[in-house]
């Protein structure tokens, strides 16, 4: 079994991000940790957040260019079994993610990986940004973009 994808988005997300690199050119995101701005995925022009050595590659989202998503290492640790959705709601995005004034927000959403899918992991270990300086990126494996988040996990109905 192939690694599958640590972090996917929408259709919906990948909209609005490729809305954004328009306006603002190449992008990443790094998943907020849950200080000002909730466990949130913000969303910044590529470089204007600085990586550390020891955070966390997910994922280079196809989306226009590629989309970088990054995470703390500590935080990497508590995840590391779950695969993040990027998803976009209605209303206001975090005070420093580009999608703020747009009246929507990017959204982590999460599916626990299957027991098969976590050994497949432990065979590919993630790209941290230490190895990214030194050139590595994340194996190539299928398109990130699902058409919906109940694609890539169940949504909890009402």
């Amino acid at each position: 079994m192939d690694a599958p994808n640590r972090a996917l988005v929408t259709e919906d997300a990948a909209e609005l991000l490729r809305t954004l690199q328009q306006r603002h050119g190449t992008l990443m995101f790094h998943q907020s940790g849950g200080c000002c701005d909730g466990s949130s995925p913000m969303c910044y022009p590529d470089g204007d957040f600085i990586v550390g050595d020891r955070d966390v590659l997910l994922a280079v989202l196809d989306v226009g260019d590629g989309v970088p998503v990054w995470i703390s290492g500590p935080q990497f640790d508590t995840w590391k079994h779950t695969q993040l959705v990027i998803d976009v709601v209605p209303g206001r995005g975090g005070g420093f993610s580009l999608e703020s004034p747009e009246g929507k927000r990017f959204l982590s959403r999460g599916r626990a990986f299957t027991d098969d899918e976590n050994v497949a992991l432990d065979a590919a270990p993630p790209v941290t940004g230490a190895a990214y300086e030194r050139g590595e990126r994340p194996a190539a494996n299928g398109t990130h973009v699902v058409a919906d988040a109940v694609d890539a996990c169940a949504i909890p109905q009402r």
